[in-house]
């Protein structure tokens, strides 16, 4: 199946090339000059990639990266003029997949698409509730969508994922997910799985699936995955 780009850029010249060199890999492309087109669009139409330039006329590609996060996992690649550090930094920091800076090669940025597509391409092992897990490139999928995960979040659903019927306590959980008992408490557990919980309700709700708790409370027992 080909690929799908959004192609967010301001500057006709630039999008023009990069549309000729996706068009020439049988990539289809889609463009939009705004972020405000961006963000209305993807909320319409999905699309398998999104390359994002940072010079945009009506708000920073950063801002719409960052409202694109709110609801939307689409791996992104960014163009910019820009080449300091902080600002590569920022992009990925703010859920950005590559970064490009310009002038650049078209044929460059094509390459990097499929670099990135094939990074993140699913190597799953299916689990309840929609779940698929990549322990090889340490990703977790839901509903076919990459979560973006922090290190002991993606910890914590791997457990529950690998052993789906089991309840963990919450001292099973610090014992074997933090490195120093002295580096979490109770409280810590608690607030990584309220941010897990959200995620993973973002992209219910995105679905149109029904309103439920995928991760349950056990009360005075701990935590396990819905069954």
């Amino acid at each position: 199946m080909s690929l799908s780009i959004l192609i967010v850029e301001d500057e006709l010249s630039i999008a023009e090339t990069l549309i000729y060199a996706c068009q020439a890999e049988k990539i289809q492309t889609t463009h939009v000059s705004l972020g405000q087109q961006a963000l209305d669009i993807t909320l319409k139409q999905s699309f398998d990639m999104i390359i994002l330039d940072i010079g945009l006329p009506d708000m920073t590609g950063f801002d719409v990266c960052k409202r694109l996060r709110h609801f939307c996992n689409t791996p992104i690649l960014f163009l910019t003029a820009r080449n300091h550090e902080v600002d590569r930094i920022l992009g990925l920091e703010i859920g950005a997949d590559d970064y490009v800076t310009k002038p650049f090669s078209p044929r460059e940025v094509v390459a990097r698409i499929k670099a990135i597509q094939r990074r993140l391409q699913p190597l799953p092992e299916h689990s309840p509730n929609g779940f698929q897990l990549d322990e090889h490139g340490s990703r977790i999928y839901y509903q076919q969508q990459l979560l973006h995960l922090t290190r002991y979040e993606y910890l914590l659903l791997k457990s529950m994922i690998l052993q789906p019927h089991r309840v963990f306590s919450r001292a099973t959980l610090m014992d074997s997910i933090w490195q120093s008992s002295e580096d979490s408490t109770d409280r810590t557990v608690d607030t990584h799985i309220k941010t897990l919980r959200q995620k993973l309700r973002e992209i219910s709700t995105l679905h149109d699936l029904p309103e439920r708790e995928l991760i349950v409370t056990h009360r005075g027992m701990g935590y396990s995955l819905l069954r």
